[in-house]
């Protein structure tokens, strides 16, 4: 590090440059550890080869925490000028225009964003050659609380009715409170598609089991029972990546898991930190997933006949 505070990383093929290594972007507390931008950087360059994968081709939509995790957050879409012409830009329309989002294509682009206090990554579940055909569908369960129980609960039902639909998932937890369970997808059905199916799904399982779940958008009408939340579905939507971290204290990142491991009692929303999350991404969690996603045609055929 030199005098000026600028610490000089190498990642990949590239050399970054990190201002300020030493500032605390997570204070301690508690059982929570302290984390410093130096910190979180060293965190991203060793799981960078389990994140890439999930990242390469996708829009990004950054949480950002100049000041740390108690100061003041923002949401960055557009990709600013005085980023390195080196980081993969990708114009994607919006309303009433487009909007330029950084993609995160190689591992120095990881600490770039450490360097502008990039906290979270948010990514699209679309690739840039085919923003409207996403190859992901997610769907989100968000409990009322922290009772984690109803989560996992939630998961192996959700889990059951994707088998029978043929269909391979995946759960993760998010950080937070709950779980993303992802289903990957061959990128040949539009957004709409796939969000009107992933609402059937949820919309199947919730009037299956009312008293525990449902698809109620309202937190009013919603009760005590966990929603199941496929919003995240439509275009320009996004969804937190996987192994990125939380903006919460301790640093908990949104891990992949295996199934069997949703029965480990000590599982719960927030079980991997900036700590340990590495270890997680060597075991390949999600090492079962097939490598190309399925078509949504013979699930929606088995879906009716089960409503039917």
């Amino acid at each position: 590090m030199s005098d000026d505070g600028v610490r000089t990383v190498r990642a990949g093929r590239r050399t970054v440059r990190i201002h300020r290594p030493g500032k605390v972007l997570f204070p301690g507390g508690g059982d929570a550890g302290e984390y410093t931008k130096g910190d979180l950087v060293d965190y991203h360059r060793a799981v960078a080869p389990f994140m890439l994968p999930h990242l390469r081709g996708r829009p990004l939509m950054l949480d950002r925490r100049p000041d740390g995790i108690e100061g003041p957050a923002f949401l960055q879409k557009n990709t600013p000028d005085s980023y390195p012409d080196w980081i993969t830009r990708a114009e994607v329309a919006k309303e009433g225009g487009t909007v330029t989002h950084t993609v995160c294509d190689d591992t120095a682009t990881l600490p770039h964003l450490v360097d502008q206090a990039s906290i979270t990554l948010h990514r699209w579940l679309s690739r840039t050659d085919r923003v409207d055909r996403p190859d992901r569908l997610v769907f989100d369960l968000d409990p009322p609380d922290d009772d984690f129980e109803a989560v996992r609960e939630a998961a192996r039902l959700l889990a059951d009715l994707l088998d029978e639909l043929n269909l391979p998932s995946a759960p993760m937890t998010t950080g937070s409170r709950g779980l993303h369970v992802v289903v990957p997808l061959s990128g040949h059905h539009d957004v709409d598609d796939v969000r009107a199916f992933a609402r059937e799904v949820a919309g199947l399982l919730a009037g299956a089991h009312p008293d525990r779940l449902t698809t109620a958008a309202r937190k009013k009408d919603r009760g005590d029972r966990l929603y199941l939340d496929v919003q995240r579905n439509g275009y320009a939507q996004t969804a937190v990546a996987p192994y990125t971290v939380r903006a919460l204290p301790g640093a908990p990142v949104a891990t992949p898991l295996s199934w069997d491991q949703l029965d480990d009692p000590d599982l719960h929303a927030r079980r991997w930190t900036v700590a340990d999350a590495v270890e997680q991404a060597r075991a390949d969690p999600w090492a079962g997933l097939p490598r190309r996603g399925r078509a949504l045609g013979p699930a929606r055929r088995r879906l009716r006949a089960l409503r039917d």
